[in-house]
């Protein structure tokens, strides 16, 4: 990760802490995948921690900067303009900052017209759920 934005994901998280609030919010690029054959490898249904996915889960992989937030395996998250909670299951290449993958099953047309949007997610901390 380029220092300037290790720099500018820890200041937030600081000042976040700082403040209190147990609740996080950051903005993301937000785009989708599936297990098709074709996005992943030959174990297209195994995450990176070894979760199993299934179609109709609701599940998110992010980017390992955001693993510095507390956005680790099991955490759970909102995402702007989608229904219920999320389940950090999968974590995506380290290439890729600041943003998640939405699972959508084995649904490609889904997936596709989902496209790649901004969103802001939120989530508590998991050092304030002890």
């Amino acid at each position: 990760m380029r220092p300037l934005i290790r720099l500018a994901v820890l200041l937030l998280a600081a000042l976040t802490a700082a403040c209190g609030d147990d609740e996080r919010a950051l903005t993301v690029t937000a785009t989708a995948y599936t297990s098709s054959p074709g996005e992943t490898d030959d174990t297209p249904n195994i995450a990176a921690w070894g979760d199993t996915l299934e179609p109709g889960m609701k599940v998110i992989a992010v980017s390992r900067d955001l693993l510095d937030l507390g956005l680790v395996q099991g955490a759970e998250v909102t995402i702007e303009g989608l229904d219920g909670r999320y389940v950090v299951l999968d974590k995506m290449h380290p290439r890729w900052n600041q943003k998640i993958d939405i699972y959508m099953g084995e649904n490609v047309k889904k997936a596709r017209n989902w496209g790649r949007r901004e969103v802001t997610i939120r989530w508590v901390a998991a050092d304030a759920e002890d």
